[in-house]
């Protein structure tokens, strides 16, 4: 299993990791199988969307913002209640299939770690499976 360390720069972000996971995939060398991608934080997420205009990360942010605003009324005490909520409204992994060697992401596709309570130190997980069927 590989661990990825990140640092976030912004309260919200959207950081593509898909190169990396590519790289683990290929370090790995699994030719067909499954790639699982785990977060263990509860206030980041993973997630699968368009990786290639910019614009459609920020859109997910700001829709949401909207959805759990920051500042809401919520009962937890640390003040990032929202972040929570966000978070399980994505998850904290995602499970890609492995074929002919690549990831099957769609033309357009990218993994996405999510922070919703930063700037942090994160980390996220990579766990390859081969199919040896």
């Amino acid at each position: 299993m590989y661990e990825c360390q990140l640092k976030t720069r912004r309260r919200v972000e959207m950081i593509n990791i898909t190169r990396e996971v590519e790289d683990e995939v290929r370090r790995r060398n699994i030719r067909d199988g499954l790639c699982i991608v785990y977060c263990p934080h509860t206030t980041a997420a993973i997630t699968i969307n368009e990786a290639a205009d910019p614009d459609v990360a920020r859109d997910i942010a700001a829709v949401l913002e909207r959805l759990a605003p920051h500042r809401g009324d919520y009962a937890h005490a640390e003040g990032n209640s929202d972040s929570h909520i966000k978070t399980a409204l994505l998850g904290p992994s995602q499970a890609i299939i492995v074929r002919d060697g690549r990831l099957a992401l769609g033309q357009w596709q990218g993994i996405f770690f999510c922070e919703f309570d930063g700037p942090r130190d994160r980390r996220f997980f990579v766990k390859t499976l081969q199919d040896n069927s």
